[in-house]
């Protein structure tokens, strides 16, 4: 394949993969709802899109930028529409949104396409998911965020995403 389908996230380490997992493991799902793969949970930062393999060496050394250590506080669970289910941040942290910028400015540098609403941070947990009901989150998932990553999306494989650059 000439391409990859390309975006940059927020990758969980595994102790808090766990948490988003006992999360979504108390909410009541409809059998209708199709649960993300353990291994995919994220946040997007900005999505990327198709771009020629070609280019990877390029992107990987355009996509760094400076970057602050913040925490995240993801705090509440949502049914959006369509049936999509979400933890989410009711506050987005100012080294959040800076990291975006910084992201966007670099997309744009690179010709790339950029995403100009602003980040609203929140992992998905399952989509088809609309009889469902979220489960209250009683004790904030705290994200210490100390990284970006940037990703291929694989439909076709399991896991559905693979990490090709991790930045610090």
């Amino acid at each position: 394949m000439d391409s990859a389908r390309l975006f940059l996230a927020l990758w969980p380490g595994p102790a808090l993969r766990r948490e988003l997992l006992a999360q979504r493991a108390a909410w009541a799902w409809d059998g209708a709802a199709s649960l993300v793969a353990t291994d995919d949970l994220h946040i997007t930062l900005h999505f990327i899109g198709s771009v020629q393999r070609a280019r990877l060496p390029e992107l990987i050394a355009g996509l760094k930028v400076p970057f602050d250590a913040f925490e995240l506080r993801l705090d509440r669970a949502e049914l959006w529409a369509h049936g999509i289910a979400v933890l989410l941040a009711s506050r987005v942290p100012e080294r959040l949104l800076q990291l975006h910028a910084a992201l966007g400015v670099a997309l744009t540098k690179l010709a790339l396409p950029t995403d100009s609403r602003a980040p609203r941070p929140h992992v998905t947990l399952a989509r088809r998911a609309a009889g469902s009901s979220p489960a209250a989150v009683t004790e904030p998932l705290r994200w210490r965020a100390r990284g970006y990553a940037l990703v291929e999306s694989q439909p076709a494989a399991l896991p559905r995403y693979s990490v090709l650059q991790r930045y610090a």
